[in-house]
């Protein structure tokens, strides 16, 4: 009889299940953070040129706790890149307007 893995999380473990779909990803450019007291909201926006109107690709809404977690996360992986693939160049780029939804007066 063939050896039956144990498929259940162990203790203190996080089964996380990643789908086709999600798994492709979204590419991005420009992140868009605003914060309320109670929470950071993230959009996540692609800029392509020639192209004067863009979309929110993605939104995803943290916690202040989870968001200072994700900050010390992505940190110390730019760290390590950085240690195995040398620093990452920050060009300047030029300002973007950024105008969210219609306007006009009332």
């Amino acid at each position: 009889m063939a050896d039956q893995k144990n498929t259940k999380p162990q203790q203190g473990q996080i089964n996380i299940e990643l789908d086709e779909t999600v798994a492709q990803g979204i590419y991005s450019n420009l992140a868009i953070i605003n914060h309320s007291q109670s929470e950071f909201v993230v959009d996540f926006v692609a800029i392509m040129p020639g192209i004067p109107k863009s979309k929110v690709k993605s939104r995803i809404i943290l916690t202040p706790q989870h968001a200072k977690r994700f900050l010390k996360a992505l940190h110390e992986n730019v760290q390590r890149f950085e240690n195995a693939h040398g620093e990452i160049k920050d060009y300047k780029q030029p300002a973007i307007p950024i105008n969210f939804g219609p306007t006009g007066e009332a």
